[in-house]
């Protein structure tokens, strides 16, 4: 028996009698039906549980990760929940404010923040700017010498702990194009020159190892090398960035934030430090809160090789698996707790023989054309880094909570496609 694992589908699932699925009391099959396919279903309570977990440990050092899955709703929710908002582009950065939030509830990061960038980021008055390398201090100063604002700032530095994790999303390392190295002494002179400059009042430092993070000693090892390194200069912030995985496919387990920040806290107490500590979870917070609903368009078997089931979304909705090639699981909404006995191979409708869903997945024997399947724990990146390849369509995003849902992102038109085409 292959069954479904139940702690891949969000916090309010739950099964009638047949096994059909519903996600914050809304039925999914209902959903698909109205609202079309490919669709993002999000557990609405699920998200404001896991911000208010990250809360509950760091109270207002607790910052999303907007990068995860950022919309209006979405920034609004996590603000309602108490958390900050960090944003990494001047994009990120007009949606979250088009949401209300406000810019002393904004972080700003990236590694290459332009000039303009800084500034609005100035302007609107954003409560931290996470500066990566001396141009952007330079930047800083620059825009000082035109109005005698100095902005609050963190010091992103780079630890040289490798997390195990893909190469891609590895970045606390010493070969990476984020943050100044402690070991090459970059991080050590970056502090004194913000400590020196009259542009910026240096707040604290900042690193992240990566994103998919199961080891949590990992976690524990940076901060026991940003402790040591920041001590001396008795700065009072220290923010350890995000990056806890969240168990995607069958047999995969990972640590709850309760657990990650016990763990930090640990290690903290462990290095006498007294800066604040923060953190900035993003995947953790939306990963299993959302799964995407496809329409099975065709089935393809080749005796003795493989099952090819192609539906009508593909990498231009999840493109992990493209990128990184990140495991999912796959499963029919109208028989969630059904034996998945069936091998197949699951597959997006762009042209490219690598748009690939699912390499290895299991679905029931009586899979068909025609039947809504589902991939669980795609809150995280889908939306964020979905495109318009091949000209397709970017879907609608629903929250989902007490049997209602309410659409949050609506699904492109063909006319969308030529607003920033001039012909």
């Amino acid at each position: 028996m292959s069954v479904l694992p139940w702690h891949l589908l969000p916090e309010t699932s739950s099964v009638d009698a047949d096994g059909r699925l519903s996600v914050g009391g809304c039925d999914v099959i209902d959903l698909a039906h109205e609202f079309g396919t490919p669709l993002f279903v999000y557990d609405e309570q699920h998200l404001r549980s896991r911000c208010r977990e990250a809360v509950d440990a760091f109270g207002a050092h607790a910052t999303y990760a907007s990068k995860s899955f950022l919309c209006r709703a979405m920034a609004r929710l996590v603000h309602e929940e108490g958390m900050g908002i960090d944003v990494a582009t001047g994009g990120e950065l007009h949606v979250a404010l088009a949401a209300g939030v406000p810019a002393d509830r904004l972080v700003m990061h990236g590694n290459n923040k332009s000039f303009e960038e800084l500034a609005q980021a100035r302007k609107v008055g954003v409560n931290r700017i996470v500066v990566d390398s001396f141009q952007e201090l330079d930047r800083l100063e620059s825009l000082y010498q035109a109005d005698g604002f100095a902005p609050k700032i963190l010091l992103r530095v780079t630890p040289g702990v490798k997390a195990e994790t893909h190469e891609y999303i590895a970045t606390g390392q010493d070969d990476s194009k984020f943050g100044f190295t402690v070991s090459t002494g970059l991080a050590r002179e970056a502090v004194e020159k913000a400590l020196a400059s009259p542009a910026v009042e240096l707040m604290g430092i900042h690193a992240h190892i990566g994103s998919q993070v199961f080891r949590v000693d990992s976690f524990g090892a940076a901060v026991e090398v940003l402790g040591s390194f920041a001590k001396p200069f008795d700065l009072p912030e220290l923010v350890v960035g995000g990056g806890l995985g969240v168990a995607y496919v069958e047999g995969e387990e990972a640590p709850s934030i309760s657990q990650w920040s016990g763990i930090l806290k640990k290690a903290v107490a462990d290095g006498g430090i007294s800066s604040a500590i923060g953190i900035e979870p993003g995947r953790s917070i939306t990963a299993a809160a959302a799964l995407t609903l496809y329409t099975v368009g065709t089935v393809k078997e080749l005796e003795g090789i493989r099952t090819y089931v192609a539906v009508d979304g593909g990498m231009s909705d999840n493109p992990r698996p493209v990128l990184y090639g990140s495991g999912y699981e796959a499963f029919l909404p109208r028989a969630t707790t059904a034996d998945r006995s069936r091998p197949v191979r699951i597959v997006g409708k762009h042209c490219e023989s690598g748009d690939l869903l699912v390499r290895e997945g299991k679905v029931p024997t009586d899979l068909a054309v025609g039947d809504i399947l589902a991939t669980p724990v795609t809150g995280a990146y889908g939306h964020s880094m979905g495109s318009n390849y091949n000209k397709v369509l970017r879907p609608p995003v629903v929250f989902c909570n007490d049997g209602d849902a309410r659409l949050v992102v609506r699904r492109e038109t063909y006319e969308d496609l030529l607003v920033t085409d001039l012909g």
